[in-house]
């Protein structure tokens, strides 16, 4: 079994594997960088590092979830500035641990995505890694999720593998859910394969409906969605909707949980998506949304893991109090907590997971999980830019 342990300060003398982690999620909120030493199967993490996107990158992102005009010109460009902000965390976490960049053996660099459709055969993160390689002067491994995708996968969740070596344990099961812009979940039994799949919306609604209403990128700690009350038919309106109602393997994103969901859920309650008159109608909203995200992985986790004994929470939603609040109330006998009780803290374990799937690549190991994303088979993921 995989062990992880974060130290206080560097360990000398054991840097002959080191590996960073970039990730970027659908939440937008910028990027995340680890720097993890791996040595007989432990890893340790010694840097963390955030940089939020300058509002003009963010902007762009987000306008590329959805058909607009000049798009492969408006995506070169954002790649482009997607890459600098990527080595700029880099520069960061490699200072913390005060490691030269020479002495890191790879990036894995996740990207950005603003296309999923594995229904279509493909997937799309936004990335340069090229450029990355370039800037910092570290081999780069990118592009993860379409090797799994041209095997007839989802391309989506990767991250089971790496839950299951460092939150797997021998003698219970435990799931851990990750709530970024969407939410996934991964279930890991003693000496099972894991399994793992998206459950729906995470912060990427709340964070759209915050902004339209207050200006602010997010409802910090949930305080703002927690004033108001759940309206249940909304609630149900909403729950509705197919995705929540397919059967695993499957994955989610923008593509459906996004501004044109918003408006058809709303419509037939006379709402819109601008700016409400009515204040308490707008925190009804947030509330109910909250519980939305709650609800539906409340749901996905006891028809599928109704034997785990903990839920250990990551990402982002794991800051909101009113979220986990009302997940704790969803699973009664359920210990639901934070990922820092459990040695990795809540915004470091999707980069963590990218460096680890950086280890895999260069190890000539599979980094899927075809029980989780439906591939034919396990496949070796990503792509190797060699910085010289």
């Amino acid at each position: 079994m995989t062990h992880l342990h974060t130290p206080s300060a560097r360990v000398s003398g054991l840097f002959s594997e080191l590996y960073i982690g970039l990730m970027s999620g659908t939440s937008l909120d910028g990027v995340d960088g680890v720097l993890m030493h791996h040595e007989d199967g432990q890893w340790r993490t010694l840097a963390h590092a955030h940089r939020p996107f300058p509002p003009a990158l963010r902007q762009a992102l987000l306008d590329l979830n959805t058909p607009g005009e000049d798009e492969l010109h408006r995506s070169a460009l954002a790649a482009q500035a997607l890459a600098v902000v990527y080595a700029t965390v880099v520069e960061a976490v490699c200072q913390q641990a005060q490691v030269p960049p020479a002495e890191v053996q790879a990036i894995g660099a996740h990207g950005q995505t603003v296309r999923h459709r594995p229904d279509q055969g493909y997937t799309l993160q936004l990335n340069q890694p090229a450029l990355l390689a370039e800037l910092t002067g570290i081999d780069v491994i990118a592009d993860f999720r379409s090797r799994d995708v041209a095997a007839g996968g989802q391309g989506a969740p990767l991250v089971p593998a790496f839950h299951q070596a460092i939150f797997g344990r021998p003698d219970e099961t435990v799931a851990v859910l990750n709530i970024g812009g969407m939410a996934n979940v991964s279930i890991l039994r003693p000496g099972q394969i894991p399994q793992g799949f998206d459950t729906g919306p995470g912060n990427a609604l709340l964070d759209m409906w915050c902004d339209l209403q207050t200006g602010h990128a997010f409802d910090a700690n949930g305080e703002w969605g927690a004033s108001g009350e759940v309206r249940e038919d909304w609630l149900a309106d909403a729950l509705a909707e197919p995705f929540f109602h397919q059967a695993p393997p499957k994955s989610t994103g923008r593509d459906l949980f996004n501004a044109e969901w918003l408006t058809r859920w709303l419509a037939p309650h006379g709402l819109t998506d601008g700016p409400q008159a009515d204040a308490a109608l707008a925190r009804d909203v947030q509330a109910t949304l909250c519980e939305l995200t709650a609800r539906s992985a409340a749901l996905a986790l006891r028809e599928h893991a109704a034997d785990a004994s903990d839920v250990v929470v990551c990402g982002g939603g794991a800051l909101n109090g009113d979220l986990m609040r009302r997940l704790g109330e969803q699973l009664p006998g359920v210990r639901v907590g934070r990922s820092d009780a459990h040695g990795l803290d809540v915004m470091q374990v999707e980069a963590a997971a990218f460096a680890w799937l950086a280890w895999t690549h260069l190890q000539r190991l599979a980094g899927n999980v075809p029980a989780v994303t439906g591939a034919r088979g396990p496949r070796v993921l990503g792509a190797l830019y060699p910085a010289r």
